[in-house]
């Protein structure tokens, strides 16, 4: 476990960089707001990390009470990491983090990895209301749990039940919105996502269109 490093400064922003201000932290955030994962998991969705940094970092947020380590009963009897409720309580600070770098995005560089999932956090910054949306991007399928108080905020795959809503779209309409180039009001409206299901989240996204 690598010795804590701090910038000894009386301020709550410093002290908060001293737990998640190391290179991957939030990131490992990101993916754990999924729930439960397994290191493999992990590694797999975190391209560009090393297995020891991946390891390092695991071990000083377990440390520093952001997450836990636990085995999966039997048949599984993995190991999976989650995140305690101090780390579930950076959601918001991912959020403002993902809003304010819209503007870095710029187009796709070659060399940049893309994941389905990771659509979820600015789709969950424009939806509203409480219910299961389930995602179909060209990249793959993923889950929202809006309103979610406790647990996964997301879900790679498919909705674990009928979901509230389904929404499809292409990738130049998520790749807008996830720039702040288009809104989520206006991609309806446009015809650029497709909604269909019979929840709340369903309904109110259809009356976008007769705005």
């Amino acid at each position: 476990m690598s010795p804590r490093r701090s910038y000894d400064q009386y301020c709550s922003a410093a002290r908060a960089l001293d737990t998640v201000g190391d290179r991957w932290t939030l990131l490992i955030v990101r993916e754990l707001l999924a729930g439960p994962r397994r290191y493999t998991d992990l590694h797999a969705d975190l391209p560009g990390v090393s297995t020891d940094v991946l390891a390092s970092r695991l071990k000083d947020m377990e440390r520093d009470g952001l997450t836990t380590r636990r085995r999966l009963p039997p048949p599984g009897a993995a190991f999976v990491y989650e995140l305690t409720g101090r780390g579930a309580a950076l959601l918001p600070v991912l959020q403002a983090l993902g809003e304010w770098g819209q503007a870095e995005l710029g187009e796709p560089r070659p060399t940049d990895a893309v994941r389905a999932h990771w659509f979820a956090l600015p789709l969950l910054r424009a939806l509203e209301g409480e219910g299961v949306v389930e995602v179909r991007l060209e990249e793959g399928l993923f889950h929202l749990h809006l309103g979610a108080r406790g647990g996964p905020v997301y879900g790679d795959g498919p909705a674990p039940g009928e979901p509230d809503a389904r929404l499809v779209l292409d990738s130049p309409t998520c790749t807008a919105l996830a720039r702040g180039e288009l809104s989520l009001a206006d991609a309806v409206r446009a015809g650029r996502i497709e909604v269909s299901g019979e929840g709340t989240p369903a309904k109110a996204l259809r009356a976008l269109r007769e705005e």
